[in-house]
């Protein structure tokens, strides 16, 4: 009688069915824990390699951007190397222009007169000379107006002046310059001049070509 066990069979069931719950609740709570842990170290992840994505985007916007800035600096200075092309280019197309524009100058100064100082505004020439007599800038104003190098000569100041009993005028004047013409014949010259090298190249083709149509022997 004394093996016997008193306990009741409900109360041994009621125990063993707690135990069971809390196994499978501490079981849901360890489960929970991990999967929170693994949903953080997930986002996380993505988290870094969207900033690391960000960072590599935002570099390569830096690089563009100086790059565009380079990009810019190179059309200016393009810019600038074009302008000072056109202006050679232009020195060039008027220095047959110059030439003449002088050798018109020398023409219309008379016997008895000299010139000290020639200088360029633009198109007009500013003009200082001695002169044995006032009569002489006449002439030469004259001569001036009547060349198709210039055009509407103006006498800004005369000066007569004596010295060992000679006298003499300290002059200045103004004229413009008539340059259209000579322009266009320079760059009709120039046009001649490129069509004679077409015109060569062509040449020197068809004569390369004929050499090479002649039959064997």
């Amino acid at each position: 009688m004394t093996n016997i066990n008193l306990l009741p069979w409900r109360e041994i069931r009621r125990k063993e069915q707690q135990r069971q719950f809390f196994s499978i609740a501490g079981g849901a709570a360890v489960l929970m824990g991990l999967i929170v842990f693994y949903i953080h170290i997930h986002v996380g992840g993505m988290i870094e390699t969207q900033s690391m994505r960000n960072k590599f985007l935002e570099e390569e916007i830096t690089k563009v951007e100086a790059k565009i800035v380079e990009i810019k600096t190179i059309e200016s200075k393009k810019e600038q190397l074009l302008a000072r092309m056109n202006i050679i280019q232009q020195l060039q197309t008027r220095r047959p222009a110059i030439v003449h524009l002088f050798d018109e100058l020398v023409k219309a100064v008379p016997s008895g007169m000299y010139l000290t100082n020639v200088s360029q505004q633009g198109k007009l020439l500013v003009i200082e000379g001695v002169a044995q007599s006032n009569a002489r800038v006449s002439a030469f104003m004259r001569n001036l107006d009547a060349s198709d190098w210039f055009a509407g000569p103006r006498l800004e100041v005369i000066e007569a002046s004596s010295k060992d009993l000679a006298r003499t005028s300290h002059f200045k004047l103004a004229v413009s310059q008539e340059t259209s013409e000579v322009e266009a014949e320079v760059e009709e010259m120039a046009k001649a001049g490129a069509k004679d090298k077409k015109d060569k190249a062509k040449k020197s083709g068809a004569k390369t070509n004929v050499k090479k149509s002649k039959p064997k022997k």
